[in-house]
């Protein structure tokens, strides 16, 4: 990790005093996306209602944050609500909302200290005005932030975006602005709801469910795939790191060919139980970094 900026809150140590991995830098993930599952099974489990499962593992996010810093990752993607929970019980999904919007609310100036430049990724429609309102003032305060990144994805779905991104290409089509033939895979991505976001390197859901989910599926072509057992209330750093380390042993071919470079972990020492998937593609893919023309239609 670089040197922090002159007034930026460090992240606090873990409890424990845990430090994270000596990775070699370019081995560390430049983006993560986070699949925060497991709330319910882990309140069930305790006879709890779902609800308590979702404030414990505000913390998790938290300290994942602190971790992710801590180990120099400069782009984190939480997936907080998905165009899909809203099948969800009407109790439910109205405590999702409020959560949601007050732990943006209570918890961005500490990241603005921390040096956490927030951005949002998601819907308009159906979305609470005061869920908007709150995440339009935590990017404006952090707007300028260079720390991490931290992509909140509320009313979020991957198929979504890409349908609203075709829907904004089809309309500067008939407008005469973009010519078909002129249309790559690079300036579709710029049509995506954050393009200057790299598209993700480490892919990690807790909770043992071995699926996307809908999550930055286009973002995610490439990336290595994590699934960890632990539910996410039991979350922490530790478990991120746990994952990047697992990343650093994959061998990212692209179609290519070059050899590994970090051993893998060793599980046989470690408390965390990991279930690896492994995807091979075809063609290497970097999505272009240029302004989006399609924010405005966020919502199409």
């Amino acid at each position: 990790m670089g040197p922090r900026p002159a007034g930026v809150r460090p992240p606090d140590p873990h409890p424990s005093g845990v430090k994270p991995p000596d990775l070699p830098r370019e081995l560390v993930p430049r983006h993560v996306a986070l699949v925060m599952d497991g709330d319910g099974r882990w309140a069930a489990n305790r006879g709890l209602a779902r609800t308590e499962g979702h404030k414990v593992g505000e913390s998790s996010l938290l300290d994942v944050i602190m971790g992710a810093i801590e180990l120099g990752i400069p782009y984190l993607s939480a997936y907080a609500f998905s165009t899909e929970n809203w099948r969800r019980s009407p109790d439910e999904v109205r405590f999702l909302m409020g959560f949601n919007r007050d732990v943006i609310h209570r918890r961005r100036d500490l990241l603005n200290e921390m040096g956490v430049r927030i951005r949002w990724a998601g819907r308009r429609p159906k979305l609470w005005r005061s869920v908007i309102s709150e995440l339009e003032d935590a990017e404006q305060l952090s707007a300028s932030n260079s720390v991490l990144t931290l992509q909140f994805c509320v009313n979020y779905g991957g198929r979504a975006e890409i349908v609203d991104a075709a829907a904004a290409i089809a309309a500067d089509v008939a407008a005469g602005k973009l010519r078909p033939d002129k249309i790559t895979e690079k300036v579709f991505a710029r049509y995506l709801d954050e393009p200057e976001i790299p598209e993700v390197d480490l892919f990690v859901r807790s909770s043992g469910e071995q699926r996307l989910s809908n999550f930055l599926l286009w973002q995610s072509a490439y990336a290595e795939l994590v699934f960890l057992d632990t539910l996410w209330p039991d979350f922490d750093r530790r478990h991120l790191w746990h994952a990047c380390e697992i990343y650093a042993s994959r061998d990212r071919r692209y179609g290519g060919a070059r050899p590994k470079t970090v051993p893998p972990p060793n599980d046989s020492q470690s408390s965390l139980t990991v279930h690896v998937l492994f995807v091979i593609n075809s063609c290497p893919y970097r999505p272009g970094r240029t302004a989006r023309p399609g924010r405005a239609n966020r919502g199409i």
